[in-house]
């Protein structure tokens, strides 16, 4: 039996620095792009953007929205350069582990929390799939601290809830995921079973077939499956499932789809992949109502993992997303 690796594992080198950081109550593993022009120092005078991922991976999967967004937004938007940061969210990653606080209200108060934490009053969120959801709380439970949400292959919580009820592809698209996570125990014992290959199972369900192609990719898996192996962490990623399910048969869950049934009133940016098997086109749809000022972009080719799948055209939209937020 092999040992299971510690939380150490997740501090990949880089053009970054890692940072531990408290907020609401437990401490977050942060990484912070590094500025090749020089400005490696945070600070509350530089707008902040948060990078939120999603089931089953932790803050590598921005890997290249790190070593890229910080300085071609410089280059964008003149003297304003961005203080770009990853977060581990709660149970993922070098983040602690709790064995409560999956929830919409918690999350947003973990956002929330980390961007006062960081030095600063409100920042810029981007969130993928599941750290979309956590945008999107944080967005409509603590709108001061938010300043803009760029999101990939993640509607509006309302919006993917009515069209799962509605929409059979989507149904059979998502459903099934969600319920096979429903059970108590077994669902953990078949993420870590075989060195956690269930995790590159999903991955490669959701993925665009070119990328699978790639050693970026076989790198990904590698890091991704190591990391559901640190102790608690394949516990924890399911209770996000677990909660976004079993939340709608009980008071709180419709309180908290009350609560987000609100337009967004400030900047949104949403990128799907344009394969994107697992998020389809219909809840980003019927998404837009409630996002009024949102620019909505298909990345051609590119399945569920958009951000990592084609890096160079999602920078790209997001680089002019924070030039249009933070013009010089």
């Amino acid at each position: 039996m092999h040992p299971r690796p510690d939380p150490s594992v997740v501090r990949i080198d880089g053009p970054w620095r890692h940072l531990q950081v408290h907020a609401n109550g437990i401490r977050f593993h942060v990484v912070e792009a590094e500025s090749s022009q020089g400005d490696h120092h945070g600070g509350g005078d530089r707008p902040l953007v948060i990078l939120l991922h999603g089931f089953g991976s932790f803050w590598w999967s921005w890997r290249h929205q790190l070593s890229g967004l910080s300085d071609a937004a410089s280059a964008a938007t003149g003297e304003i350069r961005p203080r770009v940061v990853a977060v581990d969210l709660r149970g993922y990653g070098g983040s602690d582990k709790p064995p409560r606080g999956y929830d919409g209200w918690t999350l947003a108060g973990d956002t929330a929390g980390l961007v006062r934490a960081l030095g600063h009053s409100s920042a810029t969120l981007v969130g993928h799939a599941d750290g979309g959801l956590v945008c999107w709380a944080t967005a409509l439970l603590h709108p001061r601290a938010v300043d803009a949400v760029a999101l990939v292959s993640s509607p509006h919580p309302v919006a993917l809830r009515d069209s799962v009820l509605t929409d059979a592809a989507q149904r059979r698209a998502l459903l099934p995921w969600l319920l096979r996570y429903q059970m108590p125990i077994w669902p953990e014992r078949k993420l870590m079973r075989h060195n956690a290959i269930e995790v590159e199972r999903v991955v490669r369900n959701r993925a665009g077939g070119s990328w699978q192609a790639t050693e970026d990719f076989a790198a990904t898996i590698r890091h991704l499956r190591e990391a559901i192996q640190i102790p608690g962490a394949a516990h924890s990623t399911l209770e996000y499932q677990r909660w976004a399910v079993r939340s709608q048969l009980r008071a709180e869950g419709r309180r908290f789809m009350q609560s987000m049934k609100r337009p967004l009133t400030i900047p949104l940016l949403h990128l799907r992949g344009g394969s994107d098997p697992y998020v389809l086109a219909d809840p980003v749809r019927r998404t837009r109502p409630f996002a009024p000022q949102g620019r909505f972009v298909s990345v051609d080719g590119a399945g569920h993992f958009a951000h990592e799948e084609a890096p160079g055209r999602v920078n790209d939209e997001l680089t002019g997303f924070f030039g249009e937020l933070y013009p010089g």
